[in-house]
């Protein structure tokens, strides 16, 4: 261990030592002080408020340290001919392969966004705009299950303005923007589209090539999550 993680534990011990004596301290204090009826069950009801809200933030501390030991990762893809396919008569369905990897990204905790081109005028702002491709995909939709639009959230983005549109860089910046520091994935069908993502950082996969997996697998994304940034 060197010197500087050597103090670290030191402070660390020495103030887990203070917060114990302060502790003990203040327990003896209350208890020499006789306490009334009503007293009592006050502080009885501040003792369990006090008590759950410790337990509520050790929820919280193990959450957080749960998905710093998983790291984090949001995988972003183009939509059509990545994820969904439109027929020769106008239907639109899943591509093979992509509803199981949506629910295998869902399961092991991994977001995943759209980043994909639309009109500028089907909307002011990117859920007006969601809004409306919703609408378009749905209503062409072929196929037992929808649309996952759920696994989404409001991580759909699309061009404000036809200046916006892919291969521009804009959508994968505003991405990165609110990413959070998680490591970001784009999957996309063109070239021109994984290389433009990947110049800015992403760990960019271009789907549906022969020889390899339709998509980067979910485990490579964990362990792409836990490198450092």
């Amino acid at each position: 261990m060197n010197r500087s993680a050597s103090r670290g534990f030191l402070r660390m011990g020495l103030a887990l030592g203070a917060a114990v004596a302060s502790t003990a301290l203040a327990a003896t204090a209350s208890a020499a002080v006789p306490a009334t009826g009503t007293q009592a069950q006050g502080q009885g009801q501040k003792q369990a408020r006090e008590q759950a809200q410790e337990r509520t933030q050790g929820a919280v501390a193990g959450a957080r340290a749960a998905e710093a030991a998983r790291g984090c990762a949001v995988v972003y893809f183009d939509l059509g001919e990545t994820l969904v396919h439109t027929g020769e008569d106008d239907s639109t369905s899943y591509l093979p392969g992509a509803a199981e990897y949506l629910r295998e990204l869902r399961e092991r905790h991994i977001k995943v966004g759209l980043i994909t081109n639309v009109p500028s005028e089907w909307g002011s702002t990117d859920a007006e705009r969601a809004a409306v491709l919703k609408k378009e995909v749905d209503s062409t939709w072929k196929g037992s299950a929808p649309f996952a639009w759920a696994d989404f959230g409001d991580r759909i983005l699309t061009p404000r303005t036809e200046a916006e549109r892919k291969p521009a860089p804009v959508l994968w910046e505003r991405a990165k923007a609110n990413s959070g520091g998680c490591r970001l994935v784009y999957e996309a069908e063109t070239v021109e589209e994984t290389e433009a993502a990947a110049a800015l950082g992403y760990v960019a996969y271009q789907v549906g090539q022969p020889s390899r997996p339709a998509y980067l697998p979910a485990r490579v994304i964990e362990l792409l999550a836990q490198l450092p940034r």
